[in-house]
């Protein structure tokens, strides 16, 4: 087996546009999480990328990316299916993935999954992504419940080779594989 590369995370921010806002699980927490991170992302030299759903708007500006930043536009709920990010992500010689964004079940879980599929470590942050709000009358687990059962499943996931954890955003150290 060939010896793996230097540990080197990057920060996704998955569909955090303001136009989703409205119908997100408690925006104001996960966009703050986010931003925190965001932010110790930067100071610690690690790669921010903004993946966006097409024809959703702009990102919200607390988590809009910066100047020399990548973005990542996407059609479906798996970030990497036909767009750029795994080039991206390659060239900027990341091998571990802190998946952030909305929604949980939904564009987080496919994207995490496919992180992993493609060689990624991966971390997903606890705190750091949130569902859309139900009706009172659905199938759908409640929103809160839902993202403590995606949390609690990648506590348990068993990956061949990968490294899989769910940490709080202030639990993440940048400097620690």
């Amino acid at each position: 087996m060939p010896p793996r590369p230097p540990h080197r995370p990057a920060l996704l921010v998955i569909d955090m546009q303001a136009a989703l806002v409205p119908i997100m699980h408690r925006p104001g927490p996960t966009v703050g999480a986010i931003a925190g991170l965001r932010s110790r992302a930067r100071a610690a030299g690690v790669p921010v990328v903004t993946v966006s759903q097409r024809g959703g708007g702009p990102v919200v500006p607390e988590l809009a990316p910066g100047e020399e930043e990548p973005a990542v536009e996407k059609s479906t709920a798996d970030a990497f299916l036909r767009t750029p990010l795994d080039t991206v992500l390659r060239d900027l010689g990341a091998t571990e993935l802190l998946v952030t964004g909305f929604a949980t079940e939904n564009c987080v879980e496919t994207t995490a999954r496919q992180a992993l599929s493609r060689g990624y470590d991966l971390v997903l942050v606890a705190d750091g992504h949130t569902t859309s709000v139900r009706p009172d009358t659905t199938d759908f687990a409640p929103p809160a419940q839902s993202i403590a059962h995606h949390n609690e499943i990648y506590r348990h996931i068993d990956f061949p080779d990968r490294s899989v954890r769910v940490l709080p955003a202030a639990a993440v150290d940048f400097s620690a594989p």
